[in-house]
C-alpha cells in the first residue's frame, strides 16, 4: 500500500497548475488587450450611425450599428463567463411580433405602416431605442477602452517591460528603436525584469476576474429586467400548466368515453339480453353472463391504467424510488435504477420528476433505440436532481418532438430546469433538477 503523499511532494505539482493558470489569464487579458482598437472603430460607428440619423434622417444605420454592438457586448459576456467565471446573461427585451391586419397593414406594437419593410424598421428601432439595455451597451462601448482595457493592459504591460528589460540587458542599443543604449546599466534590466514579470503573473487572474466583474456590472440585467423576465417566465409557466391541464383532462375524458364507459353499457345490453334469455334459453344466457363478466374485467383493468397515468399507487405508497424502479420493470429495455434519497417530496414534484423519467424512457426506446438504461435519483443542496442516460443512437432535439418540450414544460411549473446532451450516435443524458425540500421517510402501510 502507498503512503498518502505529503503537502511537500504535492507542491511542485500545484505550484506548475497555478503558473499555467495565471499564464493562460494573461494571454486572455492580452487578447482583450489587442480589442482596445476594436471597441474604439465601434465607438466611432456608433456615434456616426446616431449623428446620422438625428442630422440628415439616415436611420437604417442605426439599427446596424446597435446589432454590431450588441454583438461585441455578447462577445464580452462570452468571455466574462468562460475566461473570468462571471456568468452574465444577457439583458435585452424580446423583439415585439410584427401582425398584418385584416386590411393589408402592418401593425407594429406602436402603429399601421403599409410597407411591411417600412413596418419592420419601425419596429426594430423602436425595440431598440426602448431598450435599457441598448444604453448600457453604449455605455460600456464608450468606458470599456478605458477601464476595461486599462484593467486588462496592467499585467500584460507590466509582464511585457520586464520581459523587455530582460531582453535589453545585453544590448548595447535600444531594442525599439535601434539608438544608442541610455546608459541605464544592465544589472538594472536584469534586477527588473523577472520582478516585473512575476508581478504581471500575479496580477493576470485578479485582473481577469475583475475585467469579468466589470463587465457584468454594465452589461448583465439590472434586478428590474430580471424581475420583469421573472414575470414573463411565469406567466409563460401558467399558460403551459393550464394547457397541460387542459390536455390531461381530456385524455382522462377520451379514455373514459372509449375504454370503460363503452364496456359498461355493453355490459348493460347484455344483462338486458340475459332477461330475455334466462327463461327461455338459460345456456346461452350463461354464455352471455360469462361475455358481460369478461367485459367488467377489462372495463376494470382499463380503471386501473388510467388510474395508474394520473397518479401510480406505488407512488403514493413508496415514494419516488420506489415508483422509479417499478415504471423500469414495465419498459422493454434493460434499466438501472440508482436511488439516494433520504426522504420524501411533495406529492406533485414526485409525480414531475416519476412522469418526466417515464416520457424520457419511453423516448429512449421508440426514438432512441436503447437498450440499456440508467437512472440516478439523488438530493443534494435543496435541489432534487433525476438523471437518465441511455445507450441509444442519440441526436435528441426539444425541437423535433413533444415529448422533450413536454417534460420541460412539467418541470417549469416547479422552477425545474432540464439540461440534455445527446450527440449523434449517443448517449443521450437528461439532468432533471427541481428545487424542493425532502420530509423523513413515509413507511408503507403494508
Amino acid at each position: 500500500m502507498s503512503s498518502p503523499q505529503t503537502p511537500a511532494a504535492r507542491e511542485p505539482g500545484s505550484a506548475a497548475r497555478e503558473l499555467r493558470a495565471a499564464v493562460r489569464a494573461l494571454g486572455r487579458l492580452a487578447v482583450l488587450t489587442l480589442l482596445i482598437p476594436v471597441g474604439v472603430v465601434l465607438v466611432t460607428v456608433f456615434l456616426l450611425s446616431f449623428l446620422l440619423w438625428g442630422c440628415l434622417g439616415m436611420f437604417p444605420l442605426f439599427p446596424a450599428a446597435i446589432r454590431m454592438v450588441r454583438s461585441a457586448a455578447g462577445a464580452a459576456r462570452w468571455a466574462a463567463g468562460h475566461w473570468s467565471g462571471v456568468p452574465v446573461p444577457p439583458p435585452y427585451q424580446p423583439l415585439p411580433a410584427l401582425e398584418r391586419t385584416l386590411h393589408g397593414w402592418f401593425w407594429t406594437g406602436h402603429d399601421y405602416h403599409k410597407s411591411r419593410w417600412f413596418a419592420g424598421m419601425s419596429r426594430t428601432i423602436r425595440w431598440l431605442w426602448n431598450d435599457p439595455a441598448t444604453w448600457r451597451d453604449a455605455l460600456w462601448l464608450v468606458a470599456d477602452p478605458i477601464v476595461g482595457g486599462g484593467i486588462a493592459a496592467t499585467p500584460v504591460l507590466l509582464a511585457g517591460a520586464g520581459l523587455y528589460g530582460i531582453v535589453q540587458a545585453p544590448l548595447p542599443y535600444d531594442l525599439l528603436f535601434g539608438l544608442p543604449s541610455a546608459g541605464v546599466p544592465a544589472l538594472l534590466f536584469l534586477l527588473l525584469g523577472p520582478v516585473l514579470i512575476v508581478a504581471g503573473l500575479a496580477l493576470a487572474r485578479p485582473a481577469l476576474r475583475l475585467h469579468g466583474r466589470w463587465t457584468g456590472t454594465l452589461l448583465g440585467p439590472t434586478e428590474r429586467s430580471r424581475l420583469a423576465r421573472r414575470v414573463e417566465q411565469l406567466t409563460e409557466i401558467r399558460l403551459d400548466a393550464t394547457e397541460a391541464q387542459a390536455a390531461e383532462l381530456r385524455r382522462i375524458e377520451r379514455d373514459l368515453h372509449d375504454g370503460a364507459q363503452a364496456r359498461l353499457v355493453a355490459v348493460s345490453l347484455r344483462l338486458g339480453a340475459v332477461a330475455a334469455l334466462i327463461d327461455r334459453d338459460p345456456q346461452q344466457a350463461k354464455r352471455v353472463v360469462t361475455d358481460a363478466q369478461e367485459n367488467v374485467t377489462q372495463a376494470l383493468q382499463e380503471l386501473r391504467d388510467l388510474v395508474r397515468g394520473i397518479h401510480p399507487p406505488v407512488l403514493a405508497e413508496r415514494g419516488l424510488a420506489e415508483g422509479v424502479r417499478a415504471l423500469a420493470l414495465d419498459v422493454p429495455l434493460k434499466v438501472e435504477v440508482r436511488a439516494e434519497l433520504p426522504g420524501r417530496a411533495e406529492a406533485p414534484v414526485e409525480s414531475a420528476v416519476y412522469f418526466a423519467v417515464s416520457e424520457a424512457l419511453t423516448n429512449a426506446v421508440r426514438h432512441g433505440d436503447a437498450r440499456h438504461a440508467t437512472v440516478h435519483l439523488a438530493h443534494a443542496t435543496g435541489l432534487l436532481r433525476a438523471e437518465v442516460t441511455d445507450d441509444g443512437r442519440g441526436g435528441a432535439d426539444p425541437g423535433r418532438g413533444s415529448g422533450l418540450r413536454g417534460i420541460r414544460r412539467r418541470l417549469a411549473a416547479f422552477d425545474g430546469t432540464l439540461t440534455l446532451t445527446s450527440p449523434p450516435g449517443g448517449p443521450t443524458r437528461l439532468i432533471m433538477e427541481l428545487p424542493c425540500v425532502l420530509s423523513s421517510p413515509r413507511t408503507s402501510s403494508c
